[in-house]
């Protein structure tokens, strides 16, 4: 029970830290606005996306909404129901789902998705917080996957190690 309140509270923090950053730039900043952090490095740019992960589909919003809803559900459903992964893994999947419902919040309500994330060192798109949780909730998940991959060979290693004993000392 207690990790269920854990999952659900990453949701709705996910979700609640992405909607108050979206209202604190559009309420303080107009479209195209770049305030620097760090000149050159990192700057809040304040963009609207009509598309998908990095603008794309812009004139096709239907897709993506309906992919994102079912996603969403889908993700949830395993989430709560089959999940029997680590509960790292799992703090991933309640990350994605969070970024998935915040975007989602956007583009229903606005028709646009409010980008202000902006890293120029590295050259990259514009951004918000919920895309950070989708991308770090997917790492999240990955590394749990590898993680259980490692620790299952481990243990069938084990395994193999103490039968291939047991044959040695029974003479079969």
């Amino acid at each position: 029970m207690t990790s269920l309140i854990i999952l659900i509270s990453i949701i709705c923090a996910s979700v609640g830290i992405d909607q108050i950053t979206k209202a604190i730039v559009t309420s303080t900043m107009e479209v195209g606005e770049t305030v620097p952090v760090i000149k050159d490095v990192f700057h809040f740019t304040y963009i609207r996306n009509e598309g998908a992960a990095f603008g794309i589909l812009s004139n096709h919003r239907w897709i993506f909404m309906t992919l994102s809803i079912v996603a969403i559900i889908a993700i949830g459903v395993y989430l709560f129901k089959f999940c029997k992964e680590s509960f790292f893994t799992k703090i991933g999947l309640a990350l994605i789902i969070g970024g998935g419902i915040g975007n989602m919040i956007d583009r229903i309500f606005l028709k646009y998705v409010v980008d202000m994330i902006d890293c120029r060192f590295i050259d990259f798109y514009i951004f918000n917080f919920a895309d950070c949780c989708v991308c770090v909730g997917a790492g999240i998940v990955v590394l749990g996957f590898i993680l259980s991959m490692i620790k299952e060979y481990k243990e069938k290693a084990i395994k193999d190690g103490a039968a291939g004993t047991d044959d040695e000392n029974t003479g079969i």
